[in-house]
């Protein structure tokens, strides 16, 4: 299966994608930490290239905190930073198998890059925090998000490129043909 460079028929796909990682932020009662942005968006990236994967990891964060009112100049970072991992996840799959332990060796490194660029800047830069307490408070946050990655790179990323992202069942001129099928006043 070749990349392309933008997500022609693939607008359904996303839809879904980006539901489904934005469904699971809405989870209530769920650590902050453990969300499958990352998971979701390593797939879209390696099919669709860096373009679509950073408009897809970008819009997520950004709409998510403009729907659940959270929007500060915070977002622009936290979606900037996903935007960017889109980029280099982009990069990472473009000679490696999407396999879970790809995925899952993926997450690392994004996680890792994400929260040194997002954790050790927000809460210095905006809330007057100290540079030694943002570490000390990242350090327990980066480990639940490298456990949360990890497990959900593994395991849910294959399935995403599998069922959603490579499933031409779901690519939009395919779902204009099956309309008419479901319901035949269309």
């Amino acid at each position: 299966m070749s990349v392309t460079s933008s997500p022609k028929g693939g607008w359904f796909k996303f839809l879904l994608g980006w539901l489904l990682s934005f469904g699971l932020r809405l989870i209530p009662f769920r650590p902050p930490n453990i969300e499958a942005i990352l998971a979701v968006q390593m797939p879209f990236a390696k099919q669709y290239g860096w373009l679509a994967g950073f408009f897809f990891a970008f819009c997520n964060i950004a709409i998510f905190d403009a729907v659940t009112g959270k929007l500060g100049l915070w977002t622009l970072i936290t979606a900037a930073a996903y935007g960017l991992l889109a980029i280099f996840s982009a990069w990472y799959f473009k000679k490696r198998q999407g396999s879970p332990f790809q995925y899952a060796i993926h997450a690392v490194y994004a996680t890792l890059i994400y929260d040194i660029v997002t954790g050790l800047s927000i809460g210095p830069l905006f809330f007057g925090q100290t540079f030694q307490s943002a570490v000390i408070g990242q350090i327990p946050f980066t480990a639940y998000h490298l456990l949360g990655n990890v497990i959900l790179g593994a395991l849910l990323s294959p399935l995403i490129f599998k069922l959603v992202v490579a499933n031409p069942r779901f690519e939009a001129n395919r779902l204009k043909e099956l309309l008419p099928k479901l319901n035949p006043s269309l």
